[in-house]
């Protein structure tokens, strides 16, 4: 399995500046090649303590120019925020800067408040996504951005630098809810999957969208492999693992809960995220506690053979080709996250690496 890293710069409350918070997580990320990670990944977030990565390929530049090996992962760029001719520049530019080792990684974004501070109706965001993933998927494969859109009217530019190389099968968006499924199959990419309901319901899912993958782009055609993140925390104690995972993964939850407004009930009112009231009545059913709880459980969490069998089940399950670990997060100090880090870099990936058939690298033949 293909196993990255995902440094997420929380700073939840801000009890130290945020300054520092970058420090701590450049510092583990640099350290991510030299401990033998596949890749290292970022998550757009914009104006809380949520994720504070606004630009996401201007941190992965930084990285760029640190590593010579590990390949460089958007987890996501939300695509109704930007100006898609851009975003098709921007990518370009950074796959030629890191010699090829981009994958893309696309969504349309959930947050009110992002939506609001960029002054972008949520109602259009799925319309907008659509569009946008439209002309930068085939601009990254022709070499020029073109379309003629409700939302886009973009003459005929040169992208420049001209693209690397195609991005078929290295390009993914993340997709939580079910009308989301034939989307991501129409757009011929692959799947980024966020742990965030029962495995079950998941594999529902990837069944919508193998079967539109197949109407679409035919039945001997084939998906990337999807790749699925993760909070990950390893213990030698199972006991010490499990009450680590549900203070701090369950503090992260509560964050997720705060950012999107889980609670408000506003998202179902919303065109596009009506799969969203599903959540926000689960939430109501069970405590914000119990929903926290909930969201630990579907977690890879503790002694190194118990993740290495939670992330094997993970794999056989929906077939992913592999992971992007989460290390520190909801508050954790540093000192426990670079623990956390080092033992499964010690214990767990050389066997995540060596499960499956498939090979670390993400790489189009």
């Amino acid at each position: 399995m293909h196993v990255g890293f995902a440094p997420l710069f929380q700073n939840l409350g801000a009890p130290i500046p945020d300054h520092q918070v970058y420090a701590q997580e450049l510092a583990m990320a640099r350290a991510a090649e030299p401990m033998g990670f596949d890749s290292v990944w970022s998550v757009e977030h914009h104006f809380t303590d949520y994720t504070m990565v606004p630009d996401v390929t201007q941190f992965l530049s930084y990285m760029a120019a640190c590593t010579e090996r590990v390949q460089l992962g958007s987890m996501v760029i939300v695509l109704p925020w930007h100006d898609p001719v851009r975003v098709a520049e921007e990518i370009a530019m950074l796959d030629n800067l890191s010699g090829g080792r981009m994958i893309l990684g696309i969504g349309r974004g959930l947050g009110r408040v992002e939506f609001d501070g960029f002054r972008i109706p949520m109602d259009e965001s799925r319309d907008r996504f659509v569009e946008s993933a439209t002309m930068v998927l085939d601009g990254l494969e022709r070499g020029y951005v073109e379309l003629q859109g409700e939302h886009f009217q973009q003459p005929r530019r040169n992208i420049r630098p001209a693209p690397f190389k195609s991005f078929k099968g290295r390009t993914f968006a993340a997709a939580v809810s079910p009308d989301s499924m034939p989307v991501m199959a129409k757009l011929g990419v692959g799947l980024l999957v966020i742990p965030q309901k029962p495995w079950e319901s998941v594999r529902e899912d990837f069944e919508v969208y193998h079967r539109v993958w197949a109407e679409t782009h035919g039945a001997q055609s084939a998906p990337p492999a999807p790749m699925c993140g993760g909070f990950f925390f390893v213990d030698e104690s199972a006991d010490r693992a499990e009450e680590m995972a549900n203070r701090y993964i369950g503090n992260y939850y509560h964050s997720v809960m705060d950012h999107y407004e889980l609670r408000a009930g506003h998202l179902q009112q919303k065109k596009g995220y009506e799969f969203y009231q599903n959540i926000h009545k689960h939430i109501e059913s069970r405590s914000e506690d119990g929903a926290a709880r909930d969201f630990v459980r579907l977690m890879p969490f503790g002694t190194p053979d118990q993740i290495i069998e939670k992330v094997d089940f993970i794999r056989k399950t929906i077939g992913a080709r592999g992971v992007m670990t989460h290390f520190a997060y909801g508050g954790m100090p540093y000192d426990e996250a670079n623990r956390n880090m080092q033992l499964f870099a010690s214990k767990v990936m050389p066997e995540l690496q060596r499960l499956g058939e498939q090979q670390g690298a993400l790489e189009v033949a």
